[in-house]
């Protein structure tokens, strides 16, 4: 049985590890596929004008906070005039991720004419529940969950939008509980096995094709996180076959500074004995890892940092050698799915069954799994494609969201 060092006791690791969600979407078994034709196509790259307002939306959002109940009465007498709205709650407006989502869901909003409310709940679930309470009072016809990390705590809030026949959709995590029509993500512990598999070769082929005796540093996200559980058994599943690596793990917390001090500190303890870092997100903790390697004096490519999620930051990073492996997360596509899904519902159109497969000629996602829904009580989820970048897709690809926003 392999050895896991960690720099936090492993009861307490097991314990937090297991407040994230049950079960896996992989995991759930299927009825024989039927192939289907994405709900359209999706929508254009932003212009610089409206990428300019989904970020300033985001901005906005992020000052909303639990102001936005002030404005219910009024937005309800808006909606009386019969134009559609979504409310959409995101965590961390500042996050390229998350302003990919909203960038996503404005441009589609706009193509049909719909209005978005756009609340950063800074994934604390009060304030999400305050927003749903406030989004049911404004009168939204549908609703999108973009990010929360405890996924329990926010379940009543999903109920009573349930109560009140407003489809929710979701997008990076689930809610573990109610309805959800449809949560539209990539697979984690897929997309983790490509990333950890693809770091193994490189480590692989600095010794003689040989995986050596060594350590493997493992960046991890917030531990409360059911995605920092998901990458970790993922990066486990392929790490386990090579019982003379150990793994020493440290909590970035899904921001850089954490991601420099703990790297700084495990690479400070084991020295030499580092053949790899593995970093759950590089997006957001990617540079960290990187600075504290290049701040030992050390370079970055020797270590072969790899891990799912890019962001504008990391494509620089992969261009300049000093990311090897990272796996997209087709957060942009993600957003418009939702919304295109979201429209058929309005029209009276049927959602995509388990079961089927669903697939857009020309489009990076595609083609897209619709599975059994293993976190919320009822629904579905389509796991959608990640490239792994650059081996299977050139940094500077126009279809990365990264080179869109």
């Amino acid at each position: 049985m392999k050895k896991l060092l960690s720099l936090v006791l492993t009861a307490c690791m097991g314990t937090m590890l297991l407040a994230g969600c049950g079960g896996s979407a992989s995991t759930a078994t299927t009825a024989a596929p039927a192939t289907t034709a994405a709900p359209a196509a999706a929508a254009p790259a932003a212009a610089p004008a409206e990428t300019k307002a989904a970020e300033a939306a985001a901005s906005e959002a992020a000052a909303q906070g639990s102001a936005a109940a002030e404005a219910a009465t009024a937005a309800a007498s808006e909606n009386a005039g019969g134009t559609k709205t979504i409310g959409m709650v995101i965590k961390h407006a500042q996050s390229e991720f998350i302003q990919a989502f909203v960038i996503g869901a404005t441009d589609t909003c706009n193509k049909y004419g719909y209005d978005l409310k756009v609340v950063d709940a800074q994934a604390d679930s009060l304030k999400i529940m305050d927003a749903i309470d406030t989004f049911i009072a404004q009168g939204i016809d549908a609703f999108i969950m973009a990010g929360a990390e405890d996924l329990v705590t926010l379940v009543p809030g999903i109920e009573r939008l349930n109560e009140e026949n407003i489809p929710v959709f979701a997008l990076d995590t689930c809610p573990e509980g109610g309805k959800v029509e449809m949560f539209i993500t990539n697979d984690i512990k897929e997309s983790t096995v490509k990333a950890a598999t693809q770091m193994i070769e490189g480590i692989k082929s600095a010794h003689g094709g040989e995986v050596p005796e060594g350590v493997i540093i493992e960046i991890t996200g917030a531990l409360v996180d059911m995605y920092t559980t998901d990458c970790h058994e993922g990066l486990m599943s392929v790490l386990d076959q090579y019982p003379q690596l150990a793994v020493v793990q440290g909590e970035g917390n899904w921001n850089n500074e954490d991601s420099y001090a703990r790297t700084s500190d495990l690479l400070t303890r084991y020295a030499d004995d580092v053949v790899g870092i593995y970093v759950h997100t590089p997006d957001i903790m990617g540079s960290g890892a990187v600075s504290a390697v290049e701040a030992a004096g050390l370079n970055p490519a020797d270590y072969y940092i790899s891990g799912i999620c890019i962001g504008k930051e990391g494509i620089g990073l992969l261009q300049e050698g000093k990311l090897y492996a990272v796996v997209e997360q087709p957060a942009l596509d993600a957003a418009i799915l939702a919304v295109e899904y979201i429209h058929d519902v309005f029209e009276g159109k049927p959602l995509p069954e388990i079961g089927d497969t669903v697939e857009q000629e020309g489009a990076l996602w595609s083609p897209g799994r619709v599975i059994e829904n293993t976190y919320a009580e009822e629904g579905r989820t389509m796991i959608i494609q990640s490239p792994l970048i650059p081996q299977e897709c050139d940094p500077s690809d126009p279809q990365l969201w990264e080179n869109r926003i």
